[in-house]
């Protein structure tokens, strides 16, 4: 783990163990359900009953939330493996985000009734799932420091990392489908123009690539600007 002017960066976690955690899901006879949803298909919107948890077992999911005032911001990206919707456990009535399909994604939704049995019933689902939980929570904090103590380009390079999953799996490069510039943007708290500027020095210095379609290359070299006092 490295720490980046007070800011504790934390490569994601490689949360393989010898338990198929896909395979038990396939076992659950009910209170489960395979989706598949095509890119920008939606798996829940806000204010809708909250009463499932989901797993990505492919894809991209978006969550965004939408102000009173109509204004929308992106609040976390998730892929292959990540859990949403789980708010529902703790009483959660309505849903307080939109989940969306970045790409097209292969979901299983699994009832609220269903994962909580399965939580207090299975020790090896409790602890992958609450090992995501706090590694997450971990990852919320981590966002804060780095929202009131960094520069908007080191945020910006941290959020890159984030999304290519960078050193899961060993992985030194990564390619992300596309994604916009305003929803960067958002997500660092800063101005697209901004995002704009230094997303073109990232590309100048070598830390990033465009490929087909704006598909975006994310080196292992852009750790440096994160690590950088």
């Amino acid at each position: 783990m490295a720490r980046v002017s007070g800011v504790a960066y934390m490569p994601v976690p490689d949360r393989s163990r010898s338990f198929d955690f896909e395979a038990f899901l396939s076992t659950i006879d009910s209170g489960r359900k395979s989706l598949t949803l095509a890119k920008k298909e939606m798996a829940f919107v806000q204010g809708s009953v909250s009463d499932a948890v989901f797993y990505i077992q492919r894809g991209r999911v978006r969550l965004t939330v939408v102000s009173q005032g109509g204004k929308e911001a992106t609040i976390g990206i998730l892929a292959k493996e990540d859990f949403f919707g789980e708010g529902c456990l703790a009483g959660q009535p309505l849903r307080m985000c939109s989940a969306t399909a970045m790409t097209d994604c292969t979901l299983t939704r699994i009832d609220k009734k269903t994962m909580m049995e399965v939580i207090h019933r299975e020790r090896e689902v409790s602890d992958i799932f609450v090992t995501y939980l706090l590694t997450r929570n971990i990852r919320y904090e981590a966002d804060l420091v780095d929202q009131l103590f960094n520069s908007s380009e080191k945020r910006l390079a941290r959020i890159l990392l984030l999304l290519s999953r960078f050193g899961k799996d060993g992985s030194v490069e990564v390619t992300l489908p596309k994604i916009s510039q305003e929803t960067l943007a958002e997500m660092v708290g800063t101005t697209r123009g901004r995002v704009n500027f230094f997303m073109n020095r990232f590309r100048k210095l070598g830390f990033i690539d465009y490929h087909r379609d704006d598909e975006l290359l994310v080196h292992s070299s852009l750790l440096n600007i994160v690590l950088n006092d």
